[in-house]
C-alpha cells in the first residue's frame, strides 16, 4: 500500500478533533475527503505534513512512518487554499524554487519549467509576476512549483474554494489531466460535493472527527449522510 493511515487521532484542549481515523491511498489514485468546515480535514492533512503533531496513530508512506520524520524530510507537498507564491519572484522563478535550492543544474531547471509552463497552460507567462496574475493562474503557478519535485505525496486543502464557478471549473479539468500526466498520488479535501465526485478515485466522508471511507462512488451516492440524495431529491422535485 502506497500510502496507509492507521488511527490517527488529535486532540486541542478538551475537543477531540480526529478520533481513530484509518484509510488507506494506492499509487496515482487521489482521495477526495469530503466534510463541513470544522469537521477535522485540514488537521488531517495537516498531521500527515507535519505541520501539527499526531496524539497517536501512524502514517506510511511507501512503507515508512513519516510521523518519526520532521517535515521537510517527509517530501509531502500541501497546497493552501491561496496559492501563496513569493511575491517578488515572477513565475519562472517560483515554479523553479525547489529545483534551484535542491542545487539542480541550470540547463535542466530550464527545460523542466519549459515543461511545466506548457503543461499548465502558461505559455509566455514566465516573466509575469504574482499580483499580475488572476487566482486561477496563481494556482497553476503554484500547482507547477509543487509538481517538478515530483514529490510522492500531494495534500491539496480545498485549493479552488476561492475561484468563481468558471476558474474552478478549469482548474477541476486541468488537475484531472496533470494526475493522470504525471501519475499523483493526492488527498483532495473539500466541502463541495459535487467537487468531490470529479476528483476522487476513491471517496471518504468526515464528520466531527469520525471518517469513513466508501467502497466505490455508488456507495457514497446512496449514503443519507454525505448529502448526495438531498441534492437528487432537490432536482427531482423542481
Amino acid at each position: 500500500m502506497f500510502l496507509e493511515v492507521k488511527n490517527i487521532s488529535k486532540k486541542f484542549k478538551s475537543q477531540q478533533v480526529l478520533k481513530e481515523i484509518c484509510f488507506d491511498v494506492d499509487a496515482h489514485q487521489t482521495l477526495s475527503v469530503l466534510g463541513k468546515s470544522g469537521c477535522g480535514k485540514s488537521t488531517l492533512l495537516k498531521i500527515i505534513a507535519g505541520i501539527e503533531t499526531a496524539d497517536g496513530g501512524m502514517v506510511n508512506l511507501q512503507g515508512q512512518n513519516v510521523l518519526a520524520l520532521p517535515a521537510q524530510e517527509r517530501k509531502i507537498v500541501y497546497l493552501f487554499q491561496e496559492a501563496l507564491l513569493f511575491p517578488n519572484m515572477n513565475v519562472f522563478e517560483n515554479i523553479a524554487f525547489g529545483l534551484k535550492i535542491r542545487n539542480t543544474e541550470k540547463h535542466i531547471i530550464k527545460t523542466k519549467v519549459k515543461d511545466m509552463l506548457s503543461q499548465l497552460e502558461l505559455d509566455g507567462f514566465d516573466k509575469k509576476m504574482p499580483h499580475e496574475l488572476s487566482g486561477g493562474q496563481k494556482q497553476r503557478v503554484a500547482f507547477g512549483r509543487a509538481l517538478i519535485l515530483n514529490p510522492p505525496l500531494i495534500l491539496l486543502d480545498e485549493p479552488f474554494s476561492s475561484l468563481d464557478v468558471e476558474t474552478r471549473s478549469n482548474m477541476q479539468q486541468l488537475y484531472k489531466k496533470i494526475a493522470k500526466e504525471y501519475q499523483i498520488t493526492a488527498l483532495f479535501v473539500t466541502h463541495d460535493l459535487k467537487e468531490a465526485l470529479l476528483m476522487g478515485d476513491k471517496i471518504c466522508y468526515m464528520e466531527n472527527g469520525v471518517l469513513e471511507v466508501y467502497k466505490d462512488k455508488q456507495s457514497f451516492i446512496r449514503s443519507e449522510k454525505t448529502g448526495v440524495q438531498n441534492e437528487i431529491n432537490f432536482w427531482n422535485n423542481l
